[in-house]
């Protein structure tokens, strides 16, 4: 069937109803409202999580759920206009997000992080634990870009991919131009290993192949050791480079979309 719109909100109920007679996937996604320095706005991520999330399903034929704008972001509190739920809230969600979609029938359940790394801990568990606790018949899978992306990274980025930095920045001034400020581009930059010593992590993409160990850190530090915000340089951020970094992504989420919608292996019974 041909829907109107792949984002649910903009269906009748009537059309949700059919297009579960043939399809029982869909990608919920999940960004922030938080600080993304001088030229990125504070709902980045969730520009990010949009922007991929449209694009694939529209490319696979499946459903979006409203993006959910707010996320696990303590740590960018020192900075005005940044919302942040806690952990636990996040959690909460998800499930609430899972039972209700399950509840009408579907049982593909993709939730889609524009916020690298961060909002990670929650969507994992509670994607996990509402499978084995609650629902075991219905998959569910979680996608972020620090993961997603590592095929392309690499070979794109010119420096250390962090916060604010050159390509999330890049691929949302490839999708939404109009939110990014291209005059504030700028290194600036914190400095990990003076922060964080031997452990600390620069480069959400490995770069260097770093040890790493998790070192949580307050909103209040985050003021002194990022006074603008930004955590790596944005400066060769360009929406070309934007461009081939999200169609990357879309890409690849097309591919797992489309087998994971014919999967019938052990975890997918039950599901159909």
């Amino acid at each position: 069937m041909t829907l109107r719109s792949v984002w649910l909100q903009e269906l009748t109920w009537e059309d949700v109803r059919d297009y579960l007679q043939g399809k029982n996937t869909i990608v919920v996604p999940f960004g922030t409202t938080e600080q993304h320095g001088p030229a990125g706005p504070l709902g980045l991520d969730s520009y990010v999580a949009i922007g991929l999330a449209e694009d694939a399903a529209k490319q696979a034929g499946v459903l979006v759920a409203p993006p959910l704008w707010y996320g696990d972001s303590s740590h960018h509190l020192g900075f005005p206009g940044t919302i942040s739920l806690r952990t636990e809230t996040v959690i909460q969600i998800v499930y609430d997000i899972v039972r209700s979609l399950a509840k009408h029938g579907f049982r593909r359940i993709l939730l889609l992080n524009g916020h690298k790394m961060t909002n990670l801990p929650a969507l994992t568990s509670a994607a996990r634990n509402i499978r084995e606790f609650e629902l075991p018949g219905v998959l569910t899978a979680v996608a972020d870009p620090m993961y997603l992306a590592r095929g392309i990274a690499g070979g794109l980025k010119e420096t250390n991919e962090h916060h604010a930095g050159e390509l999330e920045v890049s691929q949302v001034y490839y999708k939404f131009p109009h939110v990014i400020h291209p005059e504030k581009f700028s290194q600036a930059h914190c400095n990990f290993e003076g922060v964080f010593g031997p452990f600390g992590g620069g480069d959400l993409f490995g770069g260097g192949g770093r040890d790493f160990i998790e070192q949580p850190w307050t909103s209040g530090e985050q003021r002194e050791i990022a006074p603008t915000g930004q955590f790596s340089s944005n400066v060769a951020a360009s929406q070309e480079k934007g461009k081939w970094y999200h169609e990357y992504m879309v890409t690849r989420l097309v591919e797992f979309l489309n087998w994971w919608q014919a999967y019938k292996g052990p975890l997918g019974k039950g599901t159909s």
